[in-house]
């Protein structure tokens, strides 16, 4: 007999007639021997009615009355589930998250678990009941036991913690859609249904705006070894199975509190190339790769920076002894790339062996601004300069001296308090392994550049310490590589991407202290759109971004930014370009199934 956790989403439980389905599918569960757990989301659009509702009362009604009115669309849900499953003879009991044990921080809106206390849960099931449960809720651990929400698709991390407690067989996350597909149905409609897909594949496209999981659920899903698998609640077609490696012992204390940051990797024998002053304008990014590709060279990290007039810099590592192929490829080619046909400036070529990749890896680390500026800040006290930064949504890199190695993983060690690091060995990929395996689309990024920042050690971490503090989480990070004097000091630019809602406030934070910080200017760019692509298969496969940037420069797409992780490769566009973008790419790896997808209204 198994235990198994379903949760079904709000088009799943939309209306009677999806209720009584649902508990059908929930009673044939149990017939076939099973004990089962039920999580649901409110019905349809209701929470969405209740928020409209709210702002009809008041302008900024405070987070606390806001868990209380949001907090009723499950329990109407979970009430009515339960009377269809008793209707059709099958024993059900409805609980609130409160009433299930599901312990939260007093954190309104955004609460993170931290325990679920199982006793009445496992009572009613040796009762042989169904236990429907409203997902998305919980209690706080104060004494005043206040009514706390999850946030956005809470409903989903409900149930991966339900079945992380109750160390579940595995947890069925039902929806409107067949699984987890190579990009969103909507957009495209032939994308394709995957089997399986990695923890961290699936971490990556859920961070990047894949709505089919959420990354907190993921997280735990990892981080607790459940097994986890997406199906549609439409039809019996088996669905997409999210597999994770087996997970280090966890106490189930703090669930949601876990470490962010689970080990500190560290790779030696790299060298960096950057390219200064090549032109601003598609296709060069796409020449370049496409040449170190055809030459069978492996590239690490990519980081494009932003702009400056119409030239930018673009800077890659490859293991040392890759590095005469690629250096020869820089070479050759910089001196057709010239900012403009009547500038005789050639694009510059710098060369630097000895170097090593330093990086944080963990999959608490989404959704917790001030992880980059920890290991920024904590790099700096060592005295070890960064050379590069690039960084993902479960991990950042950042390219030292590797004559710093040792003391780089020392220091980090100790600061995230992790007792080993791992020496990560350059994997042989199956060439038969497809590298890509979805490709996603982010519009709600914005694009903040600062420009002419002090060069010197400590600045990164002090801009991303004070976003951080005003809880503005940051992504893409990157620093430019060429550098300038001005009044004397030798400067740099830094950009990032970051939600566009939360852009508004960064620039009036760095504003403030640009006096103080040495800053110069300070620019947002909400026009913008962030396209990547996502595989476990890409490390040791050349050719993959080469792929990626020459689909963009075929369709005339400039590339504003570009960062780069073992797993990702992440391009910004004008967000014009977006959509079109995201159709390209997803074609050029040849990502279309057999079928247009049938998403449900």
């Amino acid at each position: 007999m198994a235990v198994i956790v379903q949760k079904y989403g709000g088009t799943s439980v939309g209306s009677v007639e999806r209720i009584q389905s649902v508990a059908q599918r929930v009673k044939n569960t149990v017939i076939a021997g099973n004990t089962v757990v039920v999580v649901v989301s409110a019905m349809g659009k209701t929470t969405d009615g209740l928020v409209n509702l709210a702002k009809q009362i008041a302008a900024e009604p405070s987070r606390r009355e806001m868990d209380m009115l949001l907090s009723t669309g499950e329990q109407v849900t979970i009430a009515l589930m339960s009377m269809a499953l008793e209707e059709i003879g099958q024993p059900a009991i409805s609980l609130t998250g409160a009433q299930v044990g599901i312990v939260t921080e007093s954190e309104h809106s955004r609460a993170r678990i931290l325990e679920i206390k199982t006793d009445r849960l496992s009572r009613h099931l040796l009762e042989g009941k169904v236990v429907v449960v409203a997902g998305f809720q919980g209690v706080s651990d104060s004494d005043q036991l206040e009514i706390t929400t999850l946030g956005r698709g809470g409903s989903d991390t409900s149930a991966v913690a339900l079945a992380a407690a109750l160390k579940a067989d595995f947890c069925e996350i039902y929806t409107d859609v067949p699984g987890i597909l190579t990009t969103d149905p909507r957009l495209v409609p032939e994308a394709r249904l995957l089997d399986q897909i990695t923890c961290d594949e699936m971490l990556e496209l859920a961070s990047l705006g894949a709505k089919v999981l959420h990354p907190r659920a993921v997280e735990i899903a990892k981080n607790f070894g459940v097994p986890l698998v997406v199906r549609s609640s439409w039809t019996e077609d088996p669905g997409t199975w999210v597999t994770s490696p087996a997970p280090k012992p966890r106490t189930l204390q703090g669930l949601e509190l876990t470490k962010a940051v689970d080990a500190v990797e560290f790779e030696g024998n790299q060298a960096k190339i950057a390219l200064l002053r090549v032109p601003d304008r598609p296709g060069i990014a796409a020449r370049l790769f496409g040449e170190i590709a055809h030459q069978q060279v492996d590239v690490d990290l990519i980081i494009q920076s932003i702009h400056e007039g119409d030239s930018n810099d673009i800077a890659f590592t490859v293991m040392g002894n890759a590095l005469k192929k690629a250096q020869s490829v820089a070479e050759a080619i910089a001196p057709v790339l010239r900012s403009h046909p009547t500038n005789t400036e050639e694009a510059e070529v710098i060369i630097e062996s000895g170097a090593a990749k330093i990086a944080i890896t963990g999959a608490g680390m989404i959704g917790r601004p001030g992880i980059a500026a920890q290991i920024f800040s904590t790099l700096a006290a060592a005295a070890i300069n960064i050379e590069m930064i690039s960084t993902s949504e479960v991990k950042v890199s950042c390219v030292i001296d590797e004559a710093d190695g040792e003391k780089a993983i020392k220091v980090l060690c100790d600061a995230f308090q992790v007792e080993y690091s791992a020496k990560v060995a350059h994997c042989e990929i199956p060439k038969n392994l497809v590298p890509v395996r979805g490709v996603a689309l982010d519009n709600n990024q914005a694009q903040m550049a600062i420009r002419n920042v002090p060069d010197r050690p400590g600045m990164a971490a002090r801009i991303f310490s004070v976003l951080a503090a005003k809880n503005v989480s940051v992504d893409m990070i990157i620093q430019s590589q060429r550098c300038r004097i001005v009044d004397g000091i030798p400067r740099r630019d830094i950009a990032f991407t970051l939600p566009q809602a939360d852009a508004n406030l960064a620039q009036k934070i760095l504003l403030e202290l640009s006096e103080s910080l040495g800053l110069q200017e300070v620019v947002v760019n909400n026009d913008v759109a962030k396209v990547s692509i996502v595989g476990s298969g890409m490390e040791g496969q050349p050719g993959v971004a080469a792929r990626f940037f020459e689909a963009l420069a075929k369709e005339k797409i400039n590339i504003l930014m570009i960062a780069t992780s073992d797993i990702k490769i992440s391009c910004v566009v004008n967000q014009e370009d977006g959509v079109r973008a995201l159709q390209v790419v997803h074609a050029a790896f040849g990502l279309a199934g057999q079928g247009k997808i049938e998403v449900p209204a």
